[in-house]
């Protein structure tokens, strides 16, 4: 069996939070042989004994710290980090606790776009908020969820929808939102597939065969002989003949 040291596919996203709501931070992390996961807050292990009421979890890849109801003293700098025979690897994030709220807001917005079949298409938006927008991309009113054809990634203030190859369609209107405690945003773009261009008709030729051929050629020198006769004819009856 091949061994693999860990490596964040998903590495943790900073999170700003309201006091007194819940904060959040998920990695997805691949290895083999599978990692184990350790969590740690200002360079110190944390668990739920250290930080009461914290929710600890590791399932299928994917950790998750989660702070049902934070406060000031919950600040800090959060970091997973993945472990096994092959290696190890690390991600870190930061908390703030604010008493602030702010509505989201679009940064960037998604943008209207033409693309061939088979293209890769990426839709951005970069969003501000306080707490931390829960971002969402739909397509026609309908929730995407994130697969292998369609992924939802988040970059900090970044989130994308990542379509791996288009069809015509994925042709229509998207549009992301942007949730949180204070309000919410929401952008909209259409997103056009063009199929491919239908290969024009070849012109149909005409095949004569070699048969053919020498008969047609037979009937012109037929007609030569014929014309030649008749014109040495009239010639002996005195006829004056026009050329042509």
């Amino acid at each position: 069996m091949s061994t693999q040291a860990p490596t964040f596919t998903q590495p943790l996203q900073s999170v700003v939070a309201l006091e007194g709501s819940a904060a959040t931070f998920e990695a997805q992390i691949s290895g083999s042989p599978v990692p184990e996961v350790s969590w740690f807050r200002d360079g110190q292990v944390l668990s739920a004994a250290a930080l009461p009421g914290v929710q600890i979890s590791f399932s299928d890849g994917r950790a998750v710290l989660r702070i049902p109801a934070v406060t000031a003293a919950h600040s800090g700098r959060f970091s997973v980090r993945a472990t096994n025979g092959a290696g190890q690897a690390t991600s870190t994030a930061e908390l703030l606790v604010t008493a602030e709220t702010a509505p989201p807001t679009f940064l960037q917005r998604l943008q209207t776009s033409t693309v061939r079949q088979g293209s890769q298409v990426r839709l951005n938006v970069r969003v501000t908020g306080i707490p931390t927008p829960v971002v969402k991309f739909y397509r026609e009113g309908a929730e995407i969820q994130s697969s292998a054809d369609f992924q939802i990634l988040q970059d900090g203030d970044l989130y994308s929808l990542l379509i791996a190859e288009a069809f015509p369609e994925d042709s229509g209107t998207y549009s992301a939102t942007a949730t949180n405690s204070s309000g919410r945003a929401t952008s909209t773009c259409e997103l056009l597939v063009q199929g491919e261009e239908p290969v024009p008709a070849k012109k149909t030729k005409t095949v004569i065969s070699a048969s053919q051929i020498s008969q047609t050629r037979i009937t012109r020198v037929e007609k030569v002989s014929q014309s030649t006769a008749i014109r040495s004819s009239g010639l002996n009856r005195g006829f004056h003949l026009i050329p042509p």
